[in-house]
């Protein structure tokens, strides 16, 4: 199992996870009745993982595909902790879960 996605939003974390299963890829939230703390520990935020580690690369590509397909997400950024690029619509690296604010050059 290979974490996929983290946010402390669980709606964004449950609408990414309708979109995998929906395309035959098996997931599982960790974190999911942690979201509702008071305290904002970004490690414990709703994480989506896919469950058969062969199927993490295509759902990236699911996941970037739908991003694009959001108004305002054609930028890419750069993860200045990282150095991976994240949708522009991402306000955590999808990678590491560092803060993003800079679309990438």
């Amino acid at each position: 199992m290979i974490e996929l996605f983290r946010d402390p939003e669980m709606a964004r974390v449950g609408q990414y996870q309708s979109i995998l299963e929906a395309e035959g890829i098996a997931t599982f939230v960790r974190n999911e009745t942690l979201s509702g703390t008071e305290v904002v520990i970004p490690a414990f935020y709703p994480a989506l993982c896919v469950v058969d580690d062969k199927d993490y690369e295509r759902a990236v590509a699911i996941i970037r595909s739908y991003e694009q397909e959001v108004p305002g997400s054609d930028e890419e950024i750069r993860c200045p902790q990282c150095g991976e690029l994240s949708p522009g619509t991402f306000s955590e690296c999808w990678n590491c879960q560092a803060a993003l604010s800079a679309p990438a050059p």
